[in-house]
């Protein structure tokens, strides 16, 4: 079913259609499709993408559900949850690394979504939920088949019932029932009192977390390790370190924390700035718009750009980011000369007709803007 089938059927008759299945216990969730996408850091990721009916089915009981498990998330949670936000994260980390908290503890999960036990999870879920109903419906998007596509072209359904592991990413319940698996961990982490025997808070945001330690980063860490096995989750050995913030740098959701320089001052100070690979990223991706052989309109190409820039600065706003700003300011001013000599055939490399302030100007491409790096935090 597409949306333009719904909509040409009727969207009301064709929500009424729905609901009458769910309130008649008729539902049953269809085979998701696995899609694979680019992971940042290199491989694949595999979504399992639900039809439209399914999404819809998975909406309305997430607007019902989320705010029951809301109440009993961890305040130290901020992956896809109400009024919080990967910023909100960041700033969690660099406030408790400005506070003395820097022995810590770079934590990587092996494939957190497809490692989520269905027994364990559903206990979660029914601490809360007594309706036998809602309990089959997100049991159901747990065990639905998996329609893949072999080398061949030809279609394949994996999984199902006999799947006991896993919650499909792409759907759109599945974050929220992430969360609250992972919420063991972090109830298990405050009721035993690990902040106390550690010194430590721990940040997390998904499957991604950081336990900063005042001294007792190799303790928390044994303690990690110890709690996944019990929750039937794995720690990737080779991507899991122990960093000291105050010499050494590690990454967070796309920004890189520990000592940085003040570049006019010449001051060390602990920062938070876009990392190398966030970086490495946004230049790739303006280098693929500004391709050699792109024939759209000019207006066309500095569009895609710009949503680009901004997207990228509306992310990477917190913290020290003018080193930042002016570097993938510089490539995309190198690139756009390199593209618009290219494409009118320039017997020149374009630095006369295409200077940083007619890319930034006449051109129309959104330029980052620079500010003063902060120093919270100075190191001596």
């Amino acid at each position: 079913m597409t949306f333009d089938r719904i909509e040409a059927s009727g969207l009301a008759d064709w929500l009424a259609g729905l609901a009458e299945e769910l309130r008649t216990k008729r539902y049953r969730a269809q085979p998701v499709r696995r899609v694979l996408i680019p992971k940042p850091g290199g491989g694949e990721r595999p979504l399992g993408i639900p039809t439209i009916g399914d999404r819809v089915a998975q909406t309305a009981a997430k607007l019902v559900l989320e705010p029951i498990f809301e109440a009993d998330l961890e305040p130290t949670a901020y992956g896809y949850r109400p009024d919080r936000s990967a910023i909100d994260a960041v700033e969690a980390v660099h406030k408790r690394l400005l506070e003395g908290y820097t022995a810590v503890v770079d934590a990587d999960l092996s494939k957190y979504f497809d490692s989520i036990p269905h027994a364990a999870l559903m206990q979660s879920v029914a601490r809360r939920i007594s309706d036998r109903q809602v309990l089959h419906l997100i049991k159901m998007s747990l065990t639905v088949p998996v329609e893949e596509t072999d080398d061949g072209g030809g279609r394949r359904l994996t999984g199902g019932k006999s799947n006991r592991k896993g919650t499909p990413q792409g759907g759109v319940i599945s974050p929220l029932l992430a969360n609250l698996y992972f919420n063991r961990v972090l109830k298990y982490w405050r009721i035993t009192g690990c902040g106390e025997a550690f010194r430590a808070h721990i940040v997390n945001y998904a499957d991604d977390f950081v336990i900063l330690s005042r001294g007792k980063a190799a303790e928390a860490l044994a303690w990690t390790r110890r709690t996944m096995r019990r929750l039937d989750l794995t720690l990737n050995e080779a991507k899991t370190t122990l960093k000291a913030a105050r010499t050494e740098r590690f990454d967070f959701l796309g920004y890189s924390f520990g000592p940085h320089c003040h570049r006019l001052t010449g001051r060390r100070y602990l920062g938070a700035s876009p990392s190398a690979k966030s970086l490495a990223r946004i230049k790739s991706k303006v280098s693929d718009v500004l391709a050699r052989g792109n024939a759209a309109p000019w207006p066309t190409v500095r569009d895609r750009v710009n949503r680009l820039l901004r997207g990228w600065q509306g992310y990477f706003r917190y913290g020290s980011c003018a080193l930042a700003y002016r570097a993938v300011n510089r490539h995309v001013v190198d690139r756009t000369r390199a593209f618009l000599v290219d494409r009118h055939r320039l017997n020149s490399q374009g630095t006369r007709q295409y200077r940083f302030e007619t890319v930034f100007g006449e051109l129309g491409i959104h330029a980052l803007g620079t500010k003063a790096a902060a120093m919270p935090g100075t190191l001596s």
